[in-house]
C-alpha cells in the first residue's frame, strides 16, 4: 500500500513538473519568436541597419538597381488616431538610404501613448530591409489633437540580388499598425476640438 502511494506521489510530481515546463515554454515563446524574426527576417520582419553599413555599400561604387517601396498604415480599433504615410511610395536605388515620414494625429481629447508593429512584403525581403531610424523603435505619445510627422530612414541591401528570386522583386511594401500601449487603459474615443499642429498634405 505504501509503495502504491509512493508511485502515485511520484506520478503527480512528474505531471506537475511537466506542466510547469510547458507553461515556461509558452511564456517564452513570444520573445523567442520575436528574437528569431528580428535575427532572420522571418515573417517579413525588418532589420536594424546603420549609416556606416549604407556608406560601405555606396563606397563600393557599384550602381545597383532601382526598386519601388510603398507604404501602408493602419490603426487598431481602440486607437483614436489618424495615421498615414506622407508619401505613398518612393523609387530608390538599392543601398542608398532614404528618409520618409508617417503622420499620426491624436483625434481624442486625451493623452495617448501608442506602439507600432511592422513588417514588409514580400516576406522574403525582410532580411534585406534595413531601418536606420524608425518611430517604431520606441513608444510614441501624442497630446490631445496633436499631429506629428515621424521619420523612417532605411535602405534596401543589394545582397537581396543574390537571394533566390531576389532580382525579381521590383516592389516592396512597408506596413505599420499602431496599437495603444499595453500599460495604458483603453477609453472610449472622444472627439477633440484642438487642431493639428503639422503642415497638411495639401
Amino acid at each position: 500500500m505504501a509503495s502504491l502511494r509512493s508511485r502515485h506521489r511520484w506520478t503527480v510530481l512528474g505531471l506537475s513538473l511537466a506542466f510547469a515546463v510547458m507553461c515556461a515554454l509558452v511564456a517564452a515563446s513570444v520573445p523567442i519568436y520575436n528574437f528569431i524574426c528580428r535575427a532572420t527576417g522571418m515573417g517579413g520582419t525588418t532589420q536594424i541597419g546603420t549609416e556606416a553599413e549604407a556608406a560601405a555599400i555606396t563606397a563600393s561604387g557599384e550602381k545597383f538597381p532601382m526598386i519601388t517601396v510603398r507604404f501602408n498604415a493602419d490603426v487598431n480599433g481602440e486607437m483614436p488616431w489618424t495615421f498615414y504615410p506622407v508619401q505613398r511610395e518612393v523609387r530608390i536605388q538599392m543601398g542608398v538610404p532614404q528618409t520618409i515620414y508617417y503622420r499620426a494625429i491624436n483625434r481624442s481629447s486625451q493623452r495617448i501613448t501608442g506602439t507600432a508593429t511592422f513588417n514588409v512584403s514580400p516576406a522574403e525581403v525582410g532580411p534585406y530591409f534595413d531601418k536606420i531610424q524608425c518611430f517604431c523603435f520606441t513608444e510614441q505619445t501624442l497630446e490631445p489633437g496633436q499631429s506629428v510627422d515621424m521619420p523612417v530612414r532605411f535602405f534596401v541591401d543589394p545582397a537581396i540580388l543574390k537571394a533566390p528570386d531576389g532580382a525579381n522583386f521590383k516592389t516592396i511594401t512597408l506596413s505599420y499598425t499602431f496599437f495603444r500601449a499595453k500599460d495604458q487603459p483603453a477609453t472610449p474615443p472622444q472627439a477633440s476640438n484642438n487642431g493639428a499642429n503639422s503642415t497638411s498634405l495639401n
